[in-house]
């Protein structure tokens, strides 16, 4: 028999029994029939597929289990309801969000992917951006391992040359202004929809050029309230990926170095000249002196001091969210709360983020509803320590520990702190006490909302069916807080209590006026209509504070008046607004042939009069081949559609008021005495003057073509889709070069043009499917080029900025490393100036100089030739098995180059030694005194590919069985393992899946890595 019968309470009760088999006649094991509404009464089928269960006479039941579509049946009296289940083929009736607007997926025309909640939560993300990587063709996302910051994402490659590449986001269908979705809790969310075509965000416009993420949040739904609760805990740890030069084998390299610059007396270890280079800091070299054994160099005894251990820790970090949600056919409501407590592997890293959502949609008649959605968040993050004393230096705590030479040590005998440990070098500072000395705290409160209600004019007044209107106002408002402080016993104090408080705000809203009308004719003709209007305005104010020798430490950023004369203010204001219109269309004839068709036309306010306006049209066509006659036999496809498309997009792409120029302060002399302050339009003399004001400023537009195909095959065991497209962007905005006699040097100008194109592919299998075990996968590929085909005033080329026409979009160009001169080829390396030792670059024209304009060439490329993603699930019973791989290939970053000058530290790495290592990887140390070597940027090129696995989880779900007792509906537990290791990697010394912030830059590749364990459930009631 069946595992539960739970007898109800209300009203008169009948006892119902029953089979659950698939449509092959196969026998369901462990399916789970439910009474609709209830949370407590539910069963689940037996061995041989059988059920019983009791329930009201005038119940309803629903049935489900993986894989199959759910049924739901009125019981009315009935004693015995057998169920036969339909395999779930990616449901081409459910509703993708598209602009404006959804559609079912059989009828969608262009270019789009989703990710469903149980995609989002799969992993412990912090926020929707980490949840989408990996698990969407043609979308790529890098990450980011401070707590806090959240990585970049770009759709589809590169168009723009200056413009942001960052795509438009769309939250409960209003157009989101103030910044991204990392502020919405990701156990919040419904779905994320994708549009990646042009035809599909031609009607987003100007704001479409980037792609459109439509971000569908959880709302409430009919029947009984539910309480659910998921929490987790993540246990992580940071790992060195760079393995550092012990202090013997720096000791090595270093006097090596010195040796080579003449300043160390000796070719080999020399107490007398160890003590006269590192002996003016006895505590620092007595780990020196317990290599010198009875007046003999033992490297084996020489001391090393771990900086490392105190600036790492085994970081705990929670997240709970807590949700209601229920409602009845006239009032529905979901609400929720959510806590991260994000702790850094770094001591002084942490990010709290508190959110609320609330949601309700009233319809008080079948003709009118309202509602609204409000998404909350407040997060604070202690950002940690950062090297600002100047441009260059470690972006964090561990990194500046381990930039401490290994001999060297903090304290004295004595305990006292020694501030210049290695030989008192002014320029390498102990940093073990800045966590004390340094406070970076950063606060920001976050708020989006939508208000809507709709009006169905069809069921006013029947001749009106399928008319409706929609009005929806989605306001915004962000805060952020950045308060520093700089202790003048610190580094970055230097001497001076220097404080800064910086402050901005946000606020923004959108209001839509849309009309719909949908109707289907003859059971034949679909046809949908959809007319909007929009006005949308953005206000972006900030002030900046900041003093030198301030009173005092405790009172942080709070009393900067009490500075000395080094105290500045700023403030700014930025406002812009835009109006837009659109029309689209949709025809369907006969659920075979689809044409979607639509005209949007945006205003901008930041672009010059008679240049505000302008289209952006878009067209659609699909077919679903599987529905022709000619496939009748053709049993083994379930689903195939085929898609074109082609759009025009928009970018705006230059700030409020550059339009109109600029001015330039002047002092002007009145005399020998005095001079007064003033401005004029231009001053060609100075470093970077205003620019000319350009009327004629318009619009980037981007064109894109797509072909696309999606198909459903052998009983949905194979699923997926296939796109291909092509793009072209004119009208780039970039500074145009003029002749300095008309009192300016450059002006922005519509003049620049690139192309590109790509591959999405997406793929989904079931592999194994039976009653106790399934295995399915999901591959995400996709492959991008974009190409430079149009600069400015007429170049082929632009160095500066490494462009050039016919090549990719964010290239590097060098010299080409060929290794390094050999003592053999001591004549050879005379013709070009070098000697052995020094680094050899190509001779590209071969006419026995080295030059940088005939010499150097395209030495990589940013991005990557192609990213992808693959999950695996494995299910057996009531357990879930799954693992996650992630890839990029083929991109190329910057890291390698290094100044071998002896004093600093420095990673293990080959370098050159006369006579014992010739065939090494790096020059020799001190061959270029304490520069680095002439062509060290030649080495500075690393091949980024790596493939890693980023997730392997184990869940359990309990059965309603188990959970009876206890009125709980459902419980899942589960423990993960995230980024446990890497595949494969071509770069040996960086994790280059992650970024790296040092010298006051985000870089591609960190010396560390991040591993972590989490356990966690999801509770339902």
């Amino acid at each position: 028999m069946a595992g539960n019968v739970n007898v109800c309470a209300q009203g008169q009760t009948i006892s119902v029994t029953g089979s659950v088999k698939d449509q092959t006649g196969l026998s369901i094991i462990g399916a789970t029939i439910v009474e609709k509404g209830s949370v407590t009464n539910g069963t689940i089928t037996d061995i041989d597929g059988n059920y019983h269960i009791k329930v009201p006479e005038n119940a309803t039941i629903t049935v489900s289990f993986i894989g199959f579509s759910t049924q739901e049946v009125p019981v009315t009296g009935k004693s015995v309801i057998n169920f036969t289940l339909a395999e779930e083929t990616t449901n081409l009736d459910e509703l993708i969000v598209v602009g404006y607007g959804v559609q079912k997926k059989s009828d969608v025309t262009g270019a789009v992917t989703r990710v469903s909640a149980e995609d989002i939560v799969a992993m412990p993300v912090k926020d929707a951006v980490q949840a989408m990587q990996g698990k969407t063709a043609g979308v790529d996302i890098t990450s980011n391992q401070r707590p806090g910051e959240t990585g970049s994402i770009t759709i589809r490659g590169i168009r723009s040359l200056n413009a942001s590449q960052s795509p438009l986001y769309v939250v409960d269908g209003m157009v989101v202004q103030s910044g991204g979705i990392d502020n919405i809790n990701p156990n919040d969310i419904e779905s994320i929809d994708i549009l990646k075509d042009a035809s599909a965000t031609a009607v987003y416009g100007s704001r479409g050029a980037n792609g459109v993420v439509l971000v569908t949040t959880k709302k409430g739904k009919t029947g009984e309230v539910s309480f659910n609760y998921s929490g987790s805990v993540t246990i992580e740890k940071m790992y060195d990926v760079t393995e550092m030069m012990d202090a013997a084998e720096w000791l090595d390299y270093a006097r090596l170095a010195k040796y080579n610059m003449g300043s160390y007396a000796s070719a080999t270890p020399s107490y007398t000249a160890d003590l006269a280079t590192w002996g003016s800091v006895g505590a620092s070299f007595a780990n020196i002196e317990k290599g010198w054994v009875n007046g003999a160099w033992d490297a084996s005894k020489v001391g090393n001091y771990n900086w490392g251990d105190h600036g790492k820790r085994t970081a705990v970090s929670t997240e709970h969210t807590i949700s209601a949600s229920g409602g009845t056919e006239k009032f529905k409501g979901y609400g929720s709360f959510g806590y991260l407590r994000q702790e850094g592997t770094q001591p002084d890293q942490l990010y709290q983020r508190y959110t609320a959502k609330t949601n309700f949609e009233v319809s008080p008649t079948n003709w009118f509803k309202f509602g609204t959605t409000m998404n909350l968040s407040y997060g604070e993050q202690d950002y940690g320590y950062s090297f600002t004393k100047s441009s260059t230096g470690p972006g964090d705590y561990y990194s500046a520990l381990k930039s401490m030479l290994p001999w060297t040590v903090p304290y004295d005998e004595n305990g006292d702190y020694i501030r210049n440990p290695a030989a008192g070098d002014v320029n390498i500072i102990n940093p073990i006490k800045e966590l004390d000395y340094n406070t970076n705290n950063r606060q920001s409160l976050r708020a989006t909302g939508s208000f809507y209600s709709q009006l169905d004019f069809g069921n006013m007044w029947k001749p009106l069916d399928g008319l409706s209107y929609r009005i929806q106002f989605g306001p915004e408002f962000k805060y952020y807080r950045l308060g520093v402080f700089n202790a003048a016993e610190g580094i970055n104090g230097d001497g001076n209590n220097a404080a800064k408080y910086n402050t901005n705000n946000t606020r923004a809203y959108t209001l839509d006026n849309l009309l719909y009308y949908n109707k289907t004719f003859s059971n034949l003709h679909k046809v949908g209509l959809t007319a909007m209007q929009s006005f949308s305005k953005y206000h972006y104010e900030n002030g900046d504070m900041k003093a030198t020798d301030v009173a005092s430490t405790s009172e942080l950023w709070y009393n900067l008046a009490s500075g000395g004369d080094a105290y500045s203010l700023g403030t700014g204001l930025s406002e812009k607004q835009m109006e837009s219109y659109m029309l689209r269309g949709n025809y369907t004839y006969n659920d075979k042939y689809m044409l979607t068709a639509s005209m949007r036309w945006d205003g901008a306010s930041q672009l010059a009069a008679g240049n505000k306006w302008a289209s952006f049209p878009s067209l659609a066509l699909g077919w679903r081949i599987d529905q022709e006659d000619f496939m009748n036999n053709a049993s083994w496809i379930d689903g195939l559609k085929a898609r074109f498309g082609y759009g025009i997009t928009g970018n705006a792409a230059i700030k409020a008021y550059d339009t109109k120029g600029g001015v330039a302060s002047l002092y002007y002399n009145w005399g020998t005495t005095s001079s007064e302050l003033g401005y004029v339009a231009s001053d060609p003399s100075v470093k970077y003057p205003p620019k000319m004001a350009n009327t004629d400023l318009s619009w980037e537009k981007t064109g894109q073509y797509n072909v696309g195909i999606d198909y459903v095959l052998f009983n949905g065991r194979l699923s997926g889709s296939v796109d291909t497209y092509k793009t072209k962007t004119t009208d780039l905005l970039m500074i145009m070069s003029i002749p300095s006699l008309t009192g300016y040097t450059s002006t922005w100008a519509n003049i620049g043009e690139t192309k590109g194109s790509g591959i999405d592919l997406q793929i989904n299998t079931v592999n194994i499917k039976s009653n106790d075990f399934s295995w399915e996968t999901s591959i995400s590929w996709s492959k991008d080029q974009s190409e430079i085909s149009k600069l400015n005033n007429g170049k082929t080329e632009d160095l500066n900025n490494a462009w050039f026409i016919g090549e990719d979009i964010g290239v590097y160009y060098d010299y080409v490393y060929d290794g390094i001169w050999k003592t053999s080829e001591a004549a050879e390396a005379a013709v070009y100036g070098r000697k052995p030792g020094q680094i050899k670059v190509k001779d590209l024209n071969n006419d026995g100089a080295i030059d940088a304009n005939e010499d150097r060439q395209i030495v990589g490329n940013k991005r990557p030739d192609w990213s992808g993603g693959m999950t695996n699930t494995f299910r057996y019973k009531n357990f879930d098995l799954s693992f996650f791989i992630y890839s990029r290939w083929g991109n190329t970053f910057r890291s390698g180059k290094e100044t071998l000058d002896g004093r600093f530290t420095m990673r293990k790495i080959d370098y050159w030694v006369a006579g014992v290592n010739e065939d090494a990887e790096y020059y020799s140390p001190g061959s270029n005194g304490e520069a680095a070597d002439t062509y060290a940027s030649s080495m500075n090129y690393q091949d980024g590919s790596f493939v890693k696995m980023r997730n392997i989880s184990l869940g359990y779900n309990f059965t309603p069985k188990q959970l009876k007792k206890l009125g709980i509906s459902k419980l899942k537990v589960y423990a993960q393992c995230m980024n446990p290791f890497t595949i494969y990697s071509k770069c040996d010394y960086l994790d280059t899946d992650l970024s790296g912030y040092n010298n006051n830059t985000t870089s591609t590749g960190s010396s560390t890595t991040l591993k972590s364990f989490v356990f966690g459930l999801n509770l339902g009631f």
